[in-house]
């Protein structure tokens, strides 16, 4: 037989734990409610705080590698990874890489680079020496879809050097292709350098120079074309408009192909923006388009264009935005969807835009960030489920997070 007393303890303690219960199904309903009213997930991955990132869609499944610190107290980065195999609706846990590593000089405008084929995957960022901004090329690579780490090769070949602005693709073929900017003959200014791995980050070619001189604080885009090619968008050094230069032996030999966006910009600085590059194929026809930015007074803004010859030849620049930069743009179909940051009153947001002519027309932006947020550099990957946009924003008093919404075109997008 139960006493009373321990009864009435039954029930008393009964009622705390279903109002407890109540509580945190109300408090875990107003956190999804708060999310859904801001459109977006927010996460840091377990980390304190995020400072770079990649994201890179190989067929369907996306992966994001970020660095972050572990605790307020912490000046190292550690590195995070996960992936999604449907777009982005769904992730792993965060697995912290594992693989030595030295300290981390990447940050957002100089991030960490990823790319993947099958279970290869390759991530390439710039180490931190004693002289700000200074460092080399750190190289990790898995051969088991992200569950171990080991240390690759620096592509550059010198880890006395310096060596930042890096971005890193694979083909169809499994090979990776890596570009950066580096002044290895001590010149005083910065040259585009390029180098490929066939054995998944292990070893590299012998790096080579493909660019003389270049804008030394833009990052550098890397795309491989529908025939294998490759091309990189990069900021020339005069004038300081971005530039391409292809190559149609797998990196082998290189061609200059000229200015994309010919605002013959003359500029003693660096304006620290790079631009955005991607193919889609309509039929017959191989269109490249391509976001960049210029500062040239009276023309100031975010700029579309678009080739059907892989880069000879532009069309001519139709502004996106008077105040926006730091473009990305990405393909789903007969859509394309461009992303950008926009500078308002509030502070910095992402807008993004979407056509469906190959970027004839486009649709009025839609603001996915309040611009207290401080949201900055979008990026984009494309799979069948839409285009995944992925950034990062640091509110006030707040710690730097990323941020992530999947855009799915020709269905409205809630901002």
């Amino acid at each position: 037989m139960i006493h009373r007393k321990e009864q009435s303890y039954r029930t008393v303690f009964s009622l705390i734990h279903g109002f407890i219960l109540i509580l945190a199904l109300l408090v875990h309903s107003a956190q999804a409610s708060d999310q859904l009213e801001e459109g977006y997930v927010k996460s840091t991955l377990g980390l304190y705080d995020i400072a770079t990132f990649d994201v890179y869609a190989d067929q369907q499944t996306v992966h994001l590698i970020a660095g972050g610190r572990q605790s307020q107290n912490d000046a190292a980065l550690i590195l995070r990874y996960q992936r999604s195999v449907d777009g982005g609706r769904n992730w792993t846990t965060p697995s912290t890489v594992s693989a030595p590593l030295p300290a981390i000089n990447a940050k957002r405008g100089n991030d960490i680079q990823l790319a993947v084929h099958g279970d290869r995957i390759v991530a390439l960022m710039q180490g931190k020496t004693d002289l700000p901004g200074i460092g080399p090329m750190i190289c990790l690579y898995s051969e088991d879809s992200g569950i171990t780490w080991k240390n690759g090769a620096n592509p550059a070949k010198d880890n006395d050097g310096s060596q930042a602005h890096i971005d890193l693709i694979a083909d169809k073929a499994g090979v990776f292709h890596a570009v950066w900017l580096e002044d290895p003959e001590e010149n005083g200014y910065q040259s585009l350098r390029y180098s490929r791995s066939e054995d998944g980050g292990k070893s590299w070619s012998q790096p080579k120079t493909i660019e003389d001189s270049t804008c030394s604080c833009c990052w550098n885009t890397i795309v491989n074309s529908p025939l294998d090619h490759l091309n990189v968008l990069y900021r020339n050094m005069s004038p300081r408009d971005m530039a391409m230069i292809r190559s149609t032996d797998h990196g082998s030999t290189w061609q200059p192909l000229g200015a994309v966006g010919d605002f013959k910009w003359q500029l003693n600085g660096c304006p620290h923006v790079g631009g955005s590059a991607g193919y889609v194929t309509r039929e017959a026809t191989h269109w490249l388009h391509s976001l960049v930015w210029t500062g040239i007074p009276g023309k100031v803004g975010l700029y579309h264009l678009v080739s059907s010859d892989h880069g000879s030849t532009w069309s001519t620049p139709s502004r996106l935005s008077a105040t926006g930069m730091n473009g990305a743009i990405a393909h789903h179909g007969r859509h394309t969807i461009a992303a950008w940051n926009e500078i308002n009153p509030s502070g910095m947001s992402v807008s993004l835009a979407i056509a469906e002519n190959d970027g004839a027309t486009w649709s009025e932006p839609i603001q996915l960030t309040p611009g207290e947020n401080a949201a900055t550099q979008p990026r984009l990957v494309a799979t069948t489920n839409g285009v995944l946009t992925v950034w990062t924003e640091k509110p006030a008093k707040q710690t730097s997070q990323l941020a992530w919404k999947l855009i799915e075109p020709g269905k409205k997008v809630n901002p």
